[in-house]
């Protein structure tokens, strides 16, 4: 047996340097940890096991796989033991071979058919045992909130509180002009660019230095928001709502999570070059210091003079479709920043169109990195695709559609490469107005893009969304960002074996791998502490800390990009280069959308649809329809009782301004009173036009899960949409979940122009996607409301919208149905 591991998370600092070995027992074999530096501070780590698993553990209703490191040749017996040593779970291990990636022999335990839990388990092969590992429904809790307050922490022109952070980390605020700092709030421009400064304040360090760049960090905090998109899609918002996250910010009543994405989002627009000036609305590509920052440096410390570096179209385009997706968003918690997110955003597009070919230089790299794109088309279509999913408009569905990544298949995303997060959005967001074969083709491209990773983790003997020439620098970006690929997959299909691999991509990072080593600083008995990082650097300042928990080591680089990495991992096999040591910039620095991908999927992983929500906000009926010049009512309640008051706002989020809030615009409910509804008054304005006009309104607050309900005018010009049929079609089922697609038709005389569709399950089904309308669902009703562009319906026209939803028991086809409130044929 191995020696007793230190307790999960305990300081294991020594003297001595672990030193790498190998051993041979019963035909398990264990690899060699690279050392530390020689003069470090250096750190004993339990030894290694050629038994290698998730050193966090389990969930219960997921995958559970090991794999053995062994040259044997048939089947190895393994046990499953609980924290008593009793025996839980046995079998045999599936043989795999020779793993080219990692250089090893490998076999395969799988003991997912157990599904109790516990703390303290050992996976037992011969003689030799696996690290102690936990199987439990909470197991990611921690990490989703570790991996968030890694961007507290990384947040520049704040102070950082030992409250918040821990007092090893609390610190001054860097980068504000306070001396030495010449700071981040007047900075000029390299010489030629500019003849002016900017007040660049704010934002998160890039990463292991402190320089801050418009494109890593979009798309860093794109993965931040999407998770909260898709949470939110999934029902599962209130584990990143207010008060989840350690942030200065909580207790405001917006969500944590985007609290933190709107500390970079600020900095994004003061990156905008301001109107009056050259290439107004592009964006400045970087800020960071003149010359390259000295390794230790504390951000408040550092002396030397700051720079903007010139414009480029990826920047500007970066900048619009994060600032278009902060618009869609943010709108029910601030809709003054979702205001200014949007305008930005159409500066932005503008001036990228205006100037679709200013590219940054990769000699551009002298204090900072390069972020050198030559081919912006991927920006200009994932740019386009928010703004579409934002706005509806027809100018930038034609930029969708007429890009030529619109109809390629799904390739990997990063920095540089950012069209398939123009089909996420494209993909998932209720409501984009894209046709309905495109939409479904999309959804198509991503599972096929999921299927081959599942292709590549079945030939790999760690089961990693990763070939073997895939181990470059910031390899473990490329695993988590695949895992999100099967994430989404699973949440277009419900099929499980996406959310095995997304699962599957977290046991490799955290432990299950070549090395033996969690990758993720705090988690698991072997874990990653010598990130390179001007702050956290222990390892060259004992005064100064070691990373926090859930700071992301970027991983196995075959390239071996740096002096220390070429000196230590000659020879390496492609799974295997990579050393725990500060000056490894190139396998064991941190960056920000490193570790935004990790918290995307750590909150995936996190989430339990069984566990107590916020009540939520329900409102009867779903649709209104108001006379014009008069008024209707809906009646809002909750879904259970809350824990104290509570006030639950109701505005109008978007569409037709003539419908407004008359009366009811904020409720208070009480424990007691939690189930009485509440009525709110709407109003019609009486205009001059044609049109029966839609809007849809929010009704949400802190403490609960908002709702959105559509209200219809019932225009007194207007022709009547009485005359309408319905078809409804079950395209596919599964044993939980359908898709649909339903196709309304005017039968009338005089053209339609808005319609609102609205019907009612007879069972349990539940909406949670649609394409070609916006759909909202309150208990059983639901309502389609039109995209914009397929909102005119012609007489004898007709127009289909899609959705996704999930039911128990029976699947009833529904029988009745009313457009505009008046009901169809």
């Amino acid at each position: 047996m191995p020696p007793a591991p230190f307790a999960r998370g305990a300081s294991r600092r020594a003297a001595t340097v672990l030193a790498g070995f190998a051993l041979a027992v019963g035909g398990l074999t264990a690899t060699a940890l690279p050392a530390h530096s020689a003069d470090a501070v250096a750190t004993a780590l339990p030894a290694d096991s050629p038994v290698r698993v998730n050193q966090l553990g389990y969930l219960p209703d997921g995958p559970k796989r090991a794999v053995v490191v062994s040259a044997a040749s048939g089947p190895l017996t393994w046990q499953l033991r609980d924290a008593s040593g009793a025996v839980v779970a046995s079998g045999a291990t599936v043989v795999h071979g020779a793993d080219q990636a990692s250089g090893q022999s490998t076999h395969l335990v799988d003991f997912g058919a157990y599904t109790g839990g516990g703390t303290g388990f050992t996976l037992v092969v011969g003689d030799r045992s696996s690290h102690p590992f936990d199987i439990s429904a909470s197991l990611y809790d921690g990490l989703r909130a570790d991996s968030m307050s890694f961007f507290h922490q990384q947040r520049s022109g704040i102070a950082i509180d030992a409250a918040l952070a821990g007092s090893a980390y609390a610190r001054p605020a860097g980068h504000l002009g306070v001396a030495p700092n010449k700071g981040d709030t007047s900075v000029p421009c390299q010489a030629g660019v500019c003849d002016y400064q900017r007040d660049v304040r704010g934002g998160w360090y890039d990463a292991g230095d402190q320089g801050k760049y418009v494109v890593n960090g979009s798309i860093a905090t794109w993965e931040l928001v999407n998770s909260f998109e898709r949470a939110k899609r999934s029902g599962g918002e209130a584990a990143l709502g207010d008060g989840t996250l350690r942030v200065p910010e909580r207790g405001n009543g917006i969500p944590d999570v985007l609290d933190e994405a709107r500390w970079e989002l600020e900095f994004l627009l003061r990156m905008q070059v301001p109107a009056g000036k050259p290439m107004a609305g592009m964006a400045f590509h970087k800020v960071h210091d003149a010359q390259w920052t000295a390794l230790p440096t504390r951000p408040e410390l550092d002396d030397v003079q700051r720079e903007l570096h010139a414009p480029s179209t990826a920047a500007t385009l970066n900048l619009a479709a994060t600032a278009a997706q902060c618009a869609r968003v943010y709108a029910p918690y601030d809709a003054a920043f979702a205001a200014r997110c949007l305008d930005a955003a159409r500066r932005a597009w503008a001036a990228a169109k205006a100037h679709p070919d200013v590219l940054a230089p990769a000699t551009d790299n002298t204090g900072g990195g390069a972020y050198e794109d030559a081919d912006v088309s991927d920006e200009f279509y994932w740019a386009a695709a928010e703004l579409l999913a934002t706005t509806g408009e027809s100018q930038f569905r034609d930029s969708v559609t007429s890009s030529p990544h619109h109809t390629k298949p799904a390739d990997d995303f990063w920095w540089g490469g950012t069209a398939t997060l123009g089909r996420i959005t494209l993909a998932t967001v209720p409501g984009v107005a894209l046709p309905a074969d495109d939409t479904a083709r999309l959804r198509g491209v991503l599972t096929t893009a999921a299927d081959a990773h599942l292709s590549t983790m079945s030939g790999q003997g760690y089961r990693v969304p990763l070939p073997a020439t895939g181990y470059v620098w910031g390899s473990n970006s490329a695993v988590t960002n695949n895992a999100m690929m099967l994430a989404v997959a699973y949440e277009l299909t419900g099929q499980q074996r996406y959310r095995a691999g997304a699962l599957e991509s977290l046991d490799y990072l955290l432990g299950r791998n070549a090395l033996d080593l969690s990758y993720v600083t705090g988690y698991g008995e072997r874990f990653s502490e010598n990130q390179h990082h001007r702050f956290w650097a222990h390892q060259n300042d004992a005064s100064l800390p070691h990373p926090p928990n859930g700071s992301f080591a970027g991983g196995p680089d075959a390239g071996l990009d740096d002096p220390v990495a070429k000196a230590k991992l000659q020879g390496c096999a492609p799974a295997a280069c990579y050393v725990d040591d500060i000056g490894s910039y190139s396998t064991n620095e941190v960056a920000i959308n490193w570790n935004a991908s990790l918290a995307w999927l750590a909150a995936f992983a996190a989430e339990r649809h069984g566990a107590p929500a916020l009540p939520a906000v329900q409102v009867t009926p779903a649709t209104a329809v108001v006379p014009e010049g008069g008024t209707a009512t809906v009646g809002v309640r909750l879904s259970a009782a809350p824990a104290q008051n509570v006030t639950v706002t109701v505005a109008r989020s978007s569409g037709d301004q003539d419908l407004t809030v008359a009366a009811g615009a904020s409720l208070t409910f009480t424990p007691a009173n939690w189930a009485v509804p509440q009525q709110v008054s709407l109003s019609a304005a009486q205009d001059a036009d044609a049109v029966s006009g839609s809007a849809t309104f929010m009704a949400g607050g802190p403490a609960v899960r908002a709702a959105t309900f559509t209200a219809t005018e019932a225009d007194d010009d207007a022709t009547s949409g009485a005359a309408c049929s319905v078809a409804y079609r079950i395209d596919s089922a599964w044993n939980d979940g359908f898709t649909a697609t339903v196709t309304v038709k005017n039968t009338g005389t005089s053209a339609i122009s808005g319609w609102a569709l609205g019907w009612s399950f007879a069972g349990d089904q539940r909406i949670s996607s649609a394409w070609n309308a916006t759909v909202t669902q309150s208990g059983a009703a639901v309502t389609a409301r039109d995209a914009g562009w397929n909102g005119t319906l012609a007489p004898g026209g007709s127009t289909s919208l899609g959705f996704q939803a999930g039911y128990s028991g029976t699947n009833a086809t529904p029988t009745h149905f009313t457009l505009n409130g008046a009901t169809c044929s």
